[in-house]
């Protein structure tokens, strides 16, 4: 995608970070099973089975544009996830998981967090686990 997209509004960098952290999943040997999965409930970025053919996995995308200068204090993209965005990914998962009859596979939360600075490449960073009941 072209640097231009640094200048378009949320929703294009969000669309632009949900491709990129898809292909990065690909080239890990997930299967991605869809993207925006909508419920009533919300909404789930990317639904993949990890290599292991067996895992669900629930993965939220954070994509932002990456600061000038970062300092100790610079909030990242994950750092977005509010406690009640990370119950409701819970609860989301879990209604996937009935969904798709995999109530009794391995289910598990992750988060790809991706900065796109004006120049150079871009930064992903892949939280495998990241959300579970505990935090």
């Amino acid at each position: 995608m072209p640097l231009r997209l640094l200048g378009l509004r949320p929703k294009a960098l969000g669309d632009w970070g949900e491709r990129l952290a898809a292909r990065h999943l690909k080239k890990q040997k997930y299967r991605v099973l869809a993207r925006n999965a909508r419920s009533k409930m919300g909404e789930i970025d990317i639904v993949a089975l990890a290599p292991d053919g067996r895992t669900l996995v629930i993965v939220e995308v954070k994509t932002r544009k990456a600061p000038a200068v970062r300092t100790p204090h610079t909030p990242r993209p994950e750092d977005a996830l509010t406690r009640d965005k990370r119950q409701r990914l819970l609860r989301l998962a879990q209604l996937e998981a009935k969904q798709r009859g995999m109530t009794t596979s391995p289910l598990r939360i992750d988060v790809i967090a991706i900065e796109r600075p004006e120049r150079g490449n871009h930064i992903l960073r892949h939280h495998v686990n990241a959300i579970t009941p505990g935090r």
